[in-house]
């Protein structure tokens, strides 16, 4: 089986295909738009805008696992959302249509769901709050009408809470560095529980559905229980980092004050800044999310959440480097 990764540069990518290999399952190409730094050998470049060269590109695939995406939380013009995340499906298919490609593995987001939902599973309705929430949510919907016309096709879609691990650089990195630094004060109460996901966990859960599940529609919440709420996570970070926890708080409203003042000091500078009104909101909202259906299924992950979590901090903040 040759497997396509189509935005396999980055960082769920590159650990993606380090799985694929460990697994011996090594025919493998990887089409991005920048050049991958661990897995050049079996990388080209490529970008889902082009649906002329991706056909090309997709000679020979048995199945395309889809990563590429625009996923900022600042990402200018916000046009780019929905140029990548949707066009760039319906690019896809078409390309996969061409070469007569009937599995597609699709990693979408919880964010689909929106913020502070009620434990939302798969059949909740979906209330995107952001650009790129709705743009994966159009992007499942150009999926859903496809299918209709493609019920032979294998469909699987896979929507992550917040991915974290070595080499990531998104927002649980920034909230792990504010605490290395001892910059970090915590904003709101701190008791709104946040659904996570280990690198190592997500990329063996998409290495099992590209072997275990080769028919139908299927759509999947991928999260690594139990979950914890902001002050446990911040307490057992603190305490891996061998840090004290700041005793003062700031009030949610003066923390998303200050986050549009970042807002206001990104476009004035035209610079991307780790701080901004939505990282606040998002920093503070209840993002918890039933992964029953996971659950259910012969996959085991092969770390606990805790074992993630000192994974990354061993590696990426060592002890004899803060």
């Amino acid at each position: 089986m040759k497997i396509t990764i189509i935005g396999g540069s980055g960082f769920v990518g590159t650990h993606l295909l380090t799985q694929f290999y460990e697994s011996d399952m090594n025919d493998l190409l990887n089409i991005d738009k920048a050049p991958s730094k661990k897995h050049a050998a079996i990388s080209t470049l490529g970008n889902v805008l082009n649906r002329d060269l991706l056909t090309q590109q997709l000679k020979g695939s048995d199945i395309v696992i889809l990563l590429a995406a625009e996923h900022r939380d600042d990402v200018n013009p916000v046009s780019l959302y929905y140029d990548v995340n949707v066009v760039g499906m319906k690019n896809t298919l078409a390309a996969m249509e061409a070469n007569s490609i009937k599995r597609l593995l699709f990693v979408s987001s919880v964010a689909i769901y929106g913020l502070d939902k009620d434990n939302p599973n798969e059949c909740t309705a979906a209330a995107p709050f952001n650009h790129y929430g709705i743009s994966k949510w159009q992007a499942e919907q150009v999926l859903q009408d496809w299918y209709k016309s493609h019920e032979d096709w294998n469909i699987n879609i896979v929507r992550p809470s917040v991915i974290f691990g070595e080499g990531n650089r998104g927002n649980v990195y920034n909230l792990f560095q504010q605490i290395a630094s001892g910059k970090f004060m915590m904003i709101g109460k701190g008791d709104n529980r946040k659904s996570m996901a280990y690198v190592g966990n997500i990329v063996a859960f998409l290495a099992y559905l590209t072997s275990k599940q080769l028919e139908g529609y299927n759509v999947y919440n991928y999260v690594d229980k139990p979950d914890f709420n902001t002050n446990e996570l911040v307490s057992l970070v603190c305490k891996s980092l061998n840090k004290t926890i700041a005793t003062r708080r700031i009030p949610y409203w003066l923390g998303m004050l200050g986050g549009y003042g970042f807002d206001v000091l990104a476009c004035l500078t035209r610079k991307k800044l780790n701080i901004s009104s939505v990282r606040v909101k998002k920093f503070c909202a209840f993002t918890v999310f039933d992964a029953a259906k996971v659950a259910s299924l012969e996959f085991e992950p092969p770390f606990t959440l805790e074992e993630g979590l000192s994974r990354m901090i061993s590696i990426e903040f060592p002890i004899d480097k803060i």
